[in-house]
């Protein structure tokens, strides 16, 4: 079976993950000193978000140049060696790529810029003549405001994100080339495929037609705009695909895209197309037996339609953390574990974002002096953007930045979390990462979990339970008080960290059972 159909991925948000050099930012080397933790917490693929040159206007997602490492994070060396070492200890390597725009600092747009208007320089992104002053369309950037800037000649060019993140031209066929020689420059180095970034981007609609609509990133995911998710990006992704299975070793591409409903997200996935879509339909559901019920459903029966593996996520860099968006409290770090422990147990993949196997709540009090994301800069301080969950890991020690590094660390840590590091956690029963790492093995162990099907058990209308055939079942708890259950099978595990199981499951609280228990 392909390794990407049921592994588990961990995503490491580079700067915030460990640092090598003392400068409070997190960088390869830092990476590559911590491969022991996840060896042990028993992940078998690491993705890196973007380490490449970068004037940082949104956390390196505005890249400068595609096949380079910005000092900040190292250099090309340092890629190499912690290449060589995650595969020399059994992990494989996905590398984020940006193809929906680059930075305003990348020589093409400089070129662009220099270009007059018409030129092929400037074909290679989307400048377009305004309406009078106005912009060309009503297209508003998911960062806030206008995605249009105009230029001293009059010009405008499309930027979907900050004004520094100029979109290409996936019409251009010299994009298209020009890329395939980015992935084919980390492909040769030994990388085992790619996160895309906006993958539901790169085409626009040729006319550019207004949407009428304020507000668009509220559609995201969920209605149809002229500027995501086009029929003709698929092409791209045939091409693509073709290139990875040229290489040998399972090489994959992995899309981060959102569609309007799983029917087209799952086009994403086809069998001459990409390996893996995030499917953010769990992440975003409430906490409810129904809801999850739903979504699993769902997802399920849209990617068998098509051949393809299911990718469960519950967080990553761009979202509020799950202990805090079920409840910030005890209660939500209760709901946080019995998820996680429910996602494991599911058919497919799953990625976890650096810090869930810890339990980390996201830092809502951060001062505003230390905020970077765009975010909340272009919405003038109303919206506090994504640095809550970008806040670096806690490793050792009592106090911050707690083992992050020989210096500071470029977001401030939280005094509380001493009790919530990897040093404190790997001593101390019952802990979210030894909960994680006691999944983590059991599913690696036990050929039923991973890739194939499940069947829906009765249960109360609070429980969503299931079987994965032979012998293993999973319930949990979303209500609020305990329930009963008649299931069959010895206990294996409890998001609770429990050691007893009588059939009484607590509210939120997931369960692991297996018949014939060794």
């Amino acid at each position: 079976m392909s390794w990407w159909r049921d592994a588990v991925v961990y995503q490491i948000y580079v700067r915030s993950f460990a640092d090598g050099d003392g400068d409070g930012i997190g960088d390869l080397a830092g990476v590559r000193e911590r491969l022991p933790h996840l060896v042990e917490l028993g992940v078998d693929a690491i993705w890196l978000t973007p380490f490449y040159p970068s004037p940082m206007a949104d956390g390196g997602y505005d890249v400068a140049d595609y096949c380079g490492v910005d000092p900040l994070f190292g250099d090309l060396d340092d890629f190499d060696a912690l290449l060589a070492q995650a595969h020399d200890t059994g992990l494989r390597v996905l590398v984020d790529v940006v193809p929906n725009h680059t930075s305003d600092q990348h020589a093409w747009f400089a070129e662009a810029l220099a270009a007059e208007p018409g030129s092929a320089e400037r074909d290679r992104y989307l400048f377009r003549e305004g309406r009078g002053d106005e912009p060309p369309n009503d297209w508003e950037s998911i960062f806030g405001g206008p995605a249009w800037t105009r230029l001293p000649d009059g010009q405008w060019y499309l930027h979907l994100f900050a004004p520094e993140q100029p979109d290409l031209n996936w019409r251009n066929p010299q994009v298209r080339a020009d890329f395939r020689k980015v992935l084919k420059f980390w492909l040769d180095r030994g990388v085992d495929g790619f996160r895309i970034d906006v993958a539901h981007g790169m085409i626009k609609h040729p006319d550019l037609p207004d949407t009428g609509l304020s507000e668009q990133i509220s559609l995201l995911g969920k209605g149809e705009l002229p500027y995501f998710d086009q029929d003709e990006v698929h092409e791209i992704y045939r091409d693509w695909r073709a290139l990875f299975d040229s290489y040998s070793g399972g090489r994959i591409g992995v899309a981060e895209a959102w569609a309007s409903t799983q029917e087209r997200l799952a086009r994403y996935v086809r069998p001459d197309e990409l390996h893996q879509a995030f499917n953010f339909a769990l992440l975003e559901a409430p906490w409810s037996a129904e809801e999850f019920g739903k979504v699993v459903t769902e997802s399920l029966a849209t990617t068998a339609q098509v051949g393809a593996t299911t990718t469960w996520v519950l967080g990553n860099h761009d979202v509020q953390r799950p202990v805090t968006r079920y409840g910030d409290s005890e209660l939500g770090l209760s709901r946080a574990r019995a998820a996680a422990l429910l996602s494991f147990a599911l058919p497919g993949s799953v990625y976890v974002h650096q810090g869930e196997e810890l339990g980390l709540r996201e830092v809502l009090d951060l001062p505003d002096e230390v905020r970077q994301d765009p975010i909340w800069t272009r919405s003038g301080g109303t919206d506090v953007g994504r640095d809550g969950c970008r806040v670096p890991l806690p490793w050792s020690g009592d106090e911050p930045p707690f083992g992050f590094g020989p210096g500071g660390s470029w977001l401030p840590a939280p005094g509380e979390w001493a009790s919530s590091t990897v040093e404190a956690q790997r001593a101390t029963p019952g802990s979210v990462l030894r909960l994680y790492r006691s999944a983590l093995a059991l599913r690696r162990e036990l050929a039923v979990l991973g890739d194939g099907e499940l069947s829906w058990l009765d249960a109360p209308e609070q429980v969503l339970a299931f079987a994965r055939e032979p012998g293993f079942a999973c319930a949990t708890n979303f209500g609020e008080t305990s329930v009963s259950l008649d299931l069959p099978g010895d206990l294996l595990l409890r998001s609770d960290g429990a050691e007893i199981w009588t059939g009484e499951l607590p509210p939120s609280t997931t369960v692991w059972l297996v018949e014939g228990k060794k």
